[in-house]
């Protein structure tokens, strides 16, 4: 047997546990903190042993490690894991213990997906399966038994990414990319009981590919959508994956179709319609009726009615970070994950918290700037994710902060979007904490005013069911949507508040239709952070106090 093979089996069964985080919540390259739960505890044969001082996790490698992995867990099913992150090369199981060896093309794409997997443990056949980067940073698998199945199921996913051949074992109809297969995919949900944007759709379809177009439109009494992806085999992956799959835990079913259309006509750039190839568009009102044409391509309604049937045992265990707050590795402006993770036996995305579910939803924020934030300008902030009911700042480290959502799934909103934002010239950073609340000080307990109570304030977003804030949810952006603005307030009077509060003004520019609302363009996204929290209700006269929130659109 290779000489690098054997040294990899006996290390990689001797450090197995050495090499992920037992929680299978993991910080990638970043410096993992004991404090944050369990996530920040590693698995040495004793889970329960924890560590005073961080220990950096392994260097970035494009070999990857996979721990507790299900016995009877297919080699398509962990290729799947890594598809839509880029080319998976190569593949060891090591099922006796649990565990196997997953490599990547690139570096950078197992990196992408590490840090994807960071705030969402993926499942394979309802089991929570832990990731982390291997010490090896390559696989030599030529001269070991046992991987022909190995070999078998990388050349058929090999065929499919090339558009050739279909996986074998599937239905033709799902297994296959066939000859002139529209990129065009219909959608229909399912047991809508929660809102589902356009901006929802690409977050979750484009982990499979450049996504180019998306129309939404409500037909048959149904929320449907068209999505048009850049390549045939784009589409094919993701209805492979996503066909019966349920956004948020028990609705929002996904249902699947190829279009027959093969390009979408998108004329408004807006909530309903999005050509994200031309970003010149006019909003207009929304996308107007559909032509004739476009109407017939629907057919009946209601067509894809059976659940998940996969191909070559390519399970659905794509894990997606959340629906009303997605992200991926954090990149300031960018959406963050819809954190949804995935079971391959349910066809479940399930979002803790989103429907009783169990889950954590306090944060525990670190490397914040002392001397400036305040337990006020945490409630702001994380307010535009969820309602904010405590927030503790450390009295022995007031780097650190604790913060209470309303749920787990506003926490994990929140995480998503803001965590690795600069704020008060620090890079922020949240991960779930061990706590389950955030306690009040004591009476007569010193906390100089470092822990708040904010659960009855007037200020959540969020209190009102069906309120329009679910449907304007967006990462931090250097422009602000700025709204409750009284008539005699001037463009030069804004601009000036501004102004006063440290920001540079790049652009403003008032609704056409409703000047009660503006946008604001700062010179950077840290500047509109910092302007959200010190100017979101600022009194502006006439009984009227401003509100700002991060606006998807620029001016």
């Amino acid at each position: 047997m290779d000489g690098v093979v054997t040294d990899l089996i006996t290390v990689g069964l001797k450090r197995g546990s050495d090499e992920l985080l037992s929680s299978g919540i993991i910080n990638g390259p970043f410096t993992m903190n004991s404090s944050t739960s369990s996530a920040g505890v590693y698995a040495n044969g004793n889970d329960s042993k924890k560590f005073k001082r961080d220990r950096p996790p392994c260097s970035p490698s494009r070999v990857l490690h996979l721990r507790k992995i299900p016995c009877d867990v297919t080699e398509a099913e962990i290729i799947s894991l890594g598809l839509p992150f880029g080319k998976v090369t190569n593949l060891l199981m090591l099922k006796g213990k649990s565990q196997a060896f997953l490599e990547m093309a690139s570096e950078e794409a197992a990196v992408t997906m590490v840090n994807y997997y960071t705030p969402i443990t993926p499942h394979l056949r309802s089991q929570p399966v832990y990731i982390q980067y291997s010490n090896h940073r390559e696989l030599k698998t030529d001269n070991l038994p046992n991987q022909a199945r190995a070999q078998a199921a990388l050349q058929a996913v090999s065929a499919v990414q090339s558009g050739s051949l279909a996986l074998s074992g599937g239905p033709s109809n799902e297994g296959t990319v066939l000859p002139g297969q529209s990129p065009v995919l219909r959608i229909i949900i399912e047991n809508l009981f929660y809102p589902v944007t356009l901006e929802v759709l690409h977050q979750i379809f484009s982990k499979f590919g450049t996504v180019l177009k998306i129309i939404t439109f409500t037909k048959n009494n149904q929320f449907q959508a068209l999505l048009q992806y850049a390549d045939p085999v784009n589409a094919h992956y993701a209805k492979m994956a996503l066909d019966g799959q349920n956004i948020y835990n028990a609705c929002c079913t996904l249902r699947i179709d190829f279009s027959k259309l093969t390009s979408l006509n998108v004329k408004y750039n807006n909530d309903k319609s999005r050509d994200f190839t031309r970003l010149d568009l006019p909003t207009g009102d929304g996308q107007p009726s559909l032509e004739p044409p476009m109407a017939a391509a629907f057919g009946a309604p209601g067509i894809i009615s059976s659940p998940y049937a996969g191909a070559a045992g390519f399970a659905p265990a794509i894990g997606f970070p959340q629906a009303t707050g997605l992200s991926v590795p954090a990149v300031p402006g960018a959406l963050g994950p819809l954190t949804i993770t995935s079971s391959a036996v349910t066809g479940r995305m399930a979002i803790p918290g989103a429907s009783g579910i169990p889950g954590n939803s306090v944060l525990l924020v670190t490397n914040l700037n002392p001397d400036l934030i305040t337990p006020h300008g945490l409630f702001i902030l994380f307010g535009v994710y969820g309602d904010v009911h405590r927030v503790k700042i450390m009295f022995n480290k007031k780097e650190n902060a604790l913060v209470q959502m309303a749920d787990a799934n506003q926490a994990q909103l929140a995480m998503n979007h803001l965590s690795g934002q600069r704020l008060y010239g620090k890079v922020l950073r949240a991960t779930l904490s061990k706590h389950q609340a955030v306690q009040l000080p004591r009476e007569g307990q010193e906390d100089q005013g470092l822990t708040k109570d904010f659960s009855n304030s007037p200020l959540h977003r969020f209190k009102k069911p069906g309120s329009k804030n679910f449907q304007n949810i967006f990462p931090p952006s250097a422009t602000l949507h700025l709204s409750n603005i009284p008539p005699s307030v001037t463009v030069d009077d804004l601009k000036n508040l501004f102004i006063e509060a440290g920001c540079s003004v790049k652009a403003f520019k008032f609704f056409q239709k409703d000047r009660k609302m503006a946008l604001i363009q700062l010179g950077s996204v840290e500047e509109a952070i910092q302007a959200l929290i010190e100017l979101h209700n600022h009194d502006l006269g006439e009984n009227h106090h401003l509100r700002v929130s991060f606006s998807k659109s620029t001016i």
